[in-house]
């Protein structure tokens, strides 16, 4: 696993000339963030040694490095889910990834279904903790001290600091922000109106099928981490109508201003 780390991240050093210190992984509908990256560079997934390709609709496949605002950054325009079928160390290859090539914050986005009666579709909910309910851990298995420690804490998995400056952004804009506990599952099946009920009654919030993985390496690698939701969809046993893909996309896409203003300053104000 070391060597194709090193591999993947001598392959992207060459192609790229300036190194950022920040990376966003940007979530289903949510890839219109890269419009306003400059000087954009892509590197499909599909070159690069040892990387996955996503196969789910909405999700491109890009390394994009670029400038958002005055900060060099780092893009993935589509993620991985254990859902395709990859294992958990293929799912958070990328992070392991970003750490060898010296990234230090990572943002990450995502669709959720909320179950919180205080969200409405298109809310933004900051992540401020998560439940992991997924069945295999990425850290499973022989730990290599290089990459972190045995036991990584997760007692603030989410970085306070970063949650607190993008609270001061979206009173600054008049954005209105949720705060909330992300329930990650395995998905693909969207969830049974009891299943939103019983992620409600265990402390979540909303609940998607991606982002607690990366997240969970992220902290083993002691990179700092800011995560975001955009409630698309709404559930529980008072709820009738039925999600979709297409849906929870255009649900996503109409709310992607007020998530992208907000990412965009915190990501040149951090």
């Amino acid at each position: 696993m070391i060597e194709k780390i090193k591999e993947t991240a001598e392959y992207i050093r060459q192609q790229v000339a300036v190194m950022p210190k920040t990376a966003i992984i940007l979530g289903t509908g949510l890839g219109a963030l890269v419009d306003h990256i400059e000087n954009k560079q892509f590197i499909p997934y599909s070159s690069i040694p040892n990387f996955p390709v996503s196969t789910v609709e909405g999700h491109s496949g890009n390394l994009i490095f670029g400038k958002l605002g005055n900060k060099d950054v780092m893009a993935m325009q589509g993620r991985f889910h254990y859902y395709e079928g990859y294992d958990m160390k293929q799912v958070t290859f990328p992070v392991r990834v970003m750490k060898a090539l010296g990234i230090e914050t990572l943002f990450v986005s995502n669709a959720a279904g909320g179950m919180n009666k205080e969200f409405r579709v298109g809310d933004v909910m900051i992540i401020t903790d998560h439940i992991n309910l997924f069945p295999e851990n990425p850290l499973r298995g022989k730990n290599l001290d290089e990459l972190g420690p045995r036991f990584p804490a997760m007692t603030e998995a989410y970085d306070h600091k970063l949650i607190a400056l993008a609270d001061q952004i979206a009173e600054e804009k008049g954005i209105r922000v949720m705060h909330g506990v992300y329930v990650g599952t395995p998905g693909p099946t969207f969830e049974t109106p009891a299943e939103y009920e019983y992620f409600r009654i265990i402390g979540g919030d909303a609940v998607g099928m991606s982002t607690v993985p990366e997240v969970i390496v992220a902290n083993h690698a002691s990179i700092k981490v800011f995560g975001v939701s955009v409630i698309t969809d709404l559930g529980g046993k008072d709820v009738t109508e039925v999600p979709t893909h297409e849906e929870v996309q255009k649900a996503a896409q109409a709310a992607q201003p007020k998530m992208m203003e907000i990412m965009r300053e915190l990501v040149n104000r951090f």
